[in-house]
């Protein structure tokens, strides 16, 4: 009689402890998948801001290089009344014209930035770009720890016991599509008016 109680203490043992271990691959499982559905949420989020960004971006050093044009046109205009002056009338109002020109532009746009903010903006694309890479390569890695983590023999048989059918299915990792807010914003003529 005292053996039959061993044997049954035993095996009541072994299934409290093929239980919780069982719980443990199940809870282990969903913290992964969360992880997955995170890092794919911060891979949206990272595409958003591209597209929110860029176009502001492009808007902005659209407008300091238009302005630019101008100072410089309004500039060359002036200049040109120099060459043109017929008498020294002509020329001490062309020399107003031209320093009226200057101060206008200097109090408009104090200084002449527009292949600065070209830089600015060719920067803040390659930051962005690779933001979405790093978030892109963490989703991978979120993915293949949760894909191993489900489909070892042992951890897949506790599943199957303590999910709901479906609950844990393989993950796909990111893989390059060509449409959607995807697809890096094409820049060539957005400076042209």
């Amino acid at each position: 009689m005292k053996t039959v109680w061993i044997t049954l203490g035993t095996i009541a043992a072994l299934f409290i402890i093929f239980f919780m271990w069982a719980g443990g691959v199940y809870d282990k499982a969903v913290s992964y998948q969360e992880e997955t559905n995170k890092t794919w949420s911060n891979v949206q989020a990272a595409y958003q801001r591209r597209a929110d960004l860029v176009p502001q971006l492009v808007a902005t050093v659209k407008a300091g290089a238009k302005n630019e044009k101008e100072i410089l046109t309004q500039v060359t205009q002036a200049r040109a009344g120099i060459v043109g002056a017929k008498s020294p009338q002509d020329l001490e109002l062309a020399g107003r014209k031209i320093n009226t020109a200057i101060n206008l532009a200097f109090e408009a746009y104090p200084e002449i930035r527009s292949t600065e903010n070209f830089a600015t903006l060719q920067s803040q694309l390659e930051g962005t770009e690779n933001r979405i890479n790093v978030e892109r390569n963490n989703y991978n890695a979120a993915i293949k720890n949760y894909n191993t983590h489900i489909r070892g023999f042992f951890k897949k048989m506790a599943l199957g016991i303590t999910a709901d059918s479906g609950e844990f299915e393989r993950k796909e990792g990111f893989e390059a599509i060509t449409e959607g807010a995807e697809k890096a914003p094409v820049l060539e003529g957005a400076f042209e008016d």
